[in-house]
Order: C-alpha cells, then sequence, then structure tokens
C-alpha cells in the first residue's frame, strides 16, 4: 500500500475516535446538566444528576484520556509511526 493510503487511514481512523470521545463529552457535560430535571433518582445516596457533576463527570473524562492514549499507542505502533524508545 501507498505510504499516502497509509498516512490517510491513519488520520481517518484518529479523526474518527476523536469525533467519538468528543461526542461521549460533550454527552458526560452537557446532557447531564441539560436533563438533570429528568434524572431524579438516588445513585449512591445522592441525585444522580448531583452525583454526576460532582464525581462521575470527571471519572469520565479521566476514562476519555486513558481510552485516547491506550488507542493511539496501538494505532500508532499499527502505522510504523510509534516511538523507538517504547
Amino acid at each position: 500500500m501507498l505510504p499516502a493510503e497509509l498516512h490517510r487511514r491513519y488520520w481517518r481512523k484518529t479523526l474518527v475516535v476523536t469525533a467519538l470521545l468528543l461526542l461521549v463529552w460533550f454527552a458526560a457535560t452537557f446532557g447531564i446538566a441539560y436533563f438533570a430535571r429528568f434524572l431524579d433518582f438516588r445513585f449512591f445516596g445522592w441525585p444522580f444528576s448531583f452525583w454526576m457533576g460532582a464525581q462521575g463527570a470527571l471519572m469520565i473524562y479521566c476514562l476519555i484520556v486513558g481510552f485516547y492514549a491506550w488507542y493511539m499507542n496501538r494505532l500508532d505502533a499499527e502505522h510504523g509511526a510509534a516511538d523507538e524508545d517504547d
């Protein structure tokens, strides 16, 4: 396969995973706040919307960062763009 085609596939996969993770971020940040009135049930003794705003969203952000780092390291290795140190 031509290097230009490999480069195009690499960036296509990068853009797709970035868009999906931004969608998760948007849902965790704005979706919970927008629908807070309807999310009125107890979760660990607190209203779910309050818990998501105080703790849950932070955990989701950490999971997004961790998944992105793992995925991009794997994608770099797959396309030969990984650091030689690792």
